[in-house]
């Protein structure tokens, strides 16, 4: 099939491209199972080789190629032309400030990661069998699906609120904050639910839901971020999840 790509351009270091501008590829002899990510590296290595756009691993691992594909967020190297069809708009991800072409800033949204204490604390001596400080596989449950997350960025970048007021912390750092505020071997959640309590934290959160369909992992970002604002309003994480009522979702 031939595919028609409508790629959304900018560099600010040429001075007739320092305006955002749309310019159209046309790739022939494309297969329905070819991905976004390797019709982008067709139109870079055969048609423009100024064309530029962040990748690595390209299997939906790494995150570095989060872009809005035909008005969504998605990864490039996820992402087949049979679902998209013979017309392919690309553009860079909205909210974060653009670099060249489809490349962002992410540091903004990185700022807003490590403001949630992205890491695991614990105080307590190490176990004096040296071994690993154990948790049952039920209290595991409870925050598993928030540690897939890739910091692709796809969540936060299609969130209203985010795009109004860019110093709203975002669903990726609260579904962060997540992963550690409900593992009970952490001693960080008081400090956590602390800073997400102030008023660019999670309350900036309406409840739209353009994060959850976003993520190219499936996390349930918007249910993870209703359990911090249940555990900020109780004061505590603990008592607000029954392990022994766990529904996990695929």
């Amino acid at each position: 099939m031939d595919v028609t790509f409508r790629i959304r351009r900018y560099n600010p270091e040429m001075p007739d491209q320092a305006k955002p501008y749309w310019q159209t590829f046309e790739l022939k002899d494309v297969q329905e199972t070819d991905r976004v990510l390797e019709l982008l590296h067709r139109i870079k290595w055969e048609q423009d080789g100024t064309l530029a756009f962040r990748r690595s691993c390209s299997h939906g691992i790494c995150g570095s190629d989060a872009m809005r594909i035909n008005g969504r967020n998605a990864l490039a190297c996820k992402l087949l032309v049979k679902n998209l069809g013979p017309k392919v708009q690309v553009e860079p991800i909205l909210g974060l400030p653009i670099k060249k072409d489809l490349i962002v800033d992410m540091e903004p949204f990185f700022d807003h990661y490590r403001s949630v204490m992205p890491y695991f604390i614990n105080n307590d001596p190490v176990p004096a069998d040296g071994r690993e400080r154990l948790q049952s596989q039920d209290m595991q449950n409870i925050y598993a699906n928030s540690t897939n997350c890739i910091l692709c960025a796809c969540c936060t970048t299609s969130c209203p609120s985010f795009w109004a007021n860019g110093k709203y912390v975002g669903p990726a750092a609260i579904v962060q904050a997540h992963r550690f505020i409900f593992d009970d071997r952490d001693q960080g959640a008081k400090e956590r639910l602390e800073a997400l309590s102030e008023p660019d934290g999670v309350w900036r959160c309406r409840t739209i839901y353009n994060c959850t369909p976003a993520c190219p992992r499936g996390i349930e970002v918007t249910r993870a971020i209703g359990e911090v604002k249940l555990a900020i309003m109780k004061g505590s994480p603990e008592g607000i999840i029954n392990p022994n009522e766990i529904t996990v979702h695929s």
